[in-house]
């Protein structure tokens, strides 16, 4: 005998009201599923932006006290050291020279020309700091040469630099920025490693132009250098790095595998280089 299932309509139409309830619950759970995702994915976005703000205002704020201490500090060599100069030789040149017998006039003008000429030194040397001439007129490498020359013959510490291959320099204003975050760089590593040694290192690969500093001395690493950046502290560092923004430059800090030293690497591709030329 052959039985036969028979499906009654009602049957079917349970099915296919149940199915459709099944769909659209499904439906409308994928949709919400999708909205909530898209509300968290633009939260983390937002997160993003307010991070890349705040990490663009300490750079700001980096870079105009940075500004401001160089004005300070020029006003104040100006102002207390100039200012004096000038007033003493204003003093041997005043009004009554002329009524003075003959030696004590030639006295007078001779010291006066003494202060002055200590005077044109000393607005020499704060013209120097702001743009060391060995750098304006010879390039990166001969204005880092030198100043590791100076480092290595003070008798604190043994420095070396070698360019391997800076056939072409910069534009002046990146190579002044350049040697200036090599200062702040230089400068920290003498006032806090307390290392024996110091070793910069300059090549190129491809399109990238990289400066290695390495020291055998306390350091940092790169995780510090973000921490010391999202912080209140670490002006020197944020100071390097708003230098190094308007290169669009970068910075690594890093322990040798070997542990026996630290490594800073500043990284400057050579296009953007030559973008900011065609800016200017």
């Amino acid at each position: 005998m052959i039985l036969l299932e028979v499906t009654s309509p009602g049957n079917v139409s349970l099915v296919l009201f149940f199915g459709t309830i099944g769909m659209l619950a499904l439906t409308i759970g994928l949709i919400v599923f999708i909205i909530f995702h898209q509300r968290k994915v633009i939260r983390y976005q937002q997160k993003l932006q307010r991070m890349e703000q705040d990490q663009q205002k300490l750079l700001l704020n980096a870079s105009i006290r940075l500004q401001e201490e160089e004005r300070q500090r020029i006003a104040a060599d100006l102002h207390d050291d100039a200012g004096p100069l000038l007033a003493t030789a204003r003093l041997y040149l005043n009004e009554n020279l002329v009524n003075l017998d003959k030696t004590t006039q030639l006295q007078s003008i001779y010291n006066a020309k003494q202060i002055i000429d200590d005077t044109i030194q000393l607005i020499r040397n704060i013209s120097h700091s702001l743009m060391p001439p060995t750098l304006k007129n010879f390039g990166l490498e001969s204005a880092v040469n030198d100043l590791f020359q100076k480092i290595s013959g003070s008798g604190s510490m043994n420095a070396s630099s070698r360019f391997h291959d800076y056939r072409e320099r910069l534009q002046a204003e990146n190579e002044l920025i350049i040697f200036r975050v090599i200062q702040e760089l230089v400068n920290n590593i003498l006032k806090h490693s307390n290392a024996s040694f110091i070793h910069l290192t300059q090549n190129t690969s491809g399109d990238k132009f990289f400066i290695r500093l390495h020291h055998d001395g306390r350091g940092i690493t790169q995780n510090d250098f973000n921490k010391l950046n999202k912080s209140n502290v670490g002006l020197g560092l944020k100071n390097i790095q708003s230098r190094l923004k308007v290169l669009h430059g970068k910075i690594f800090f890093e322990k040798d595998m070997s542990q026996t030293y630290y490594k800073v690497t500043i990284e400057l591709v050579k296009e953007e280089e030559d973008k900011l030329q065609e800016q200017d």
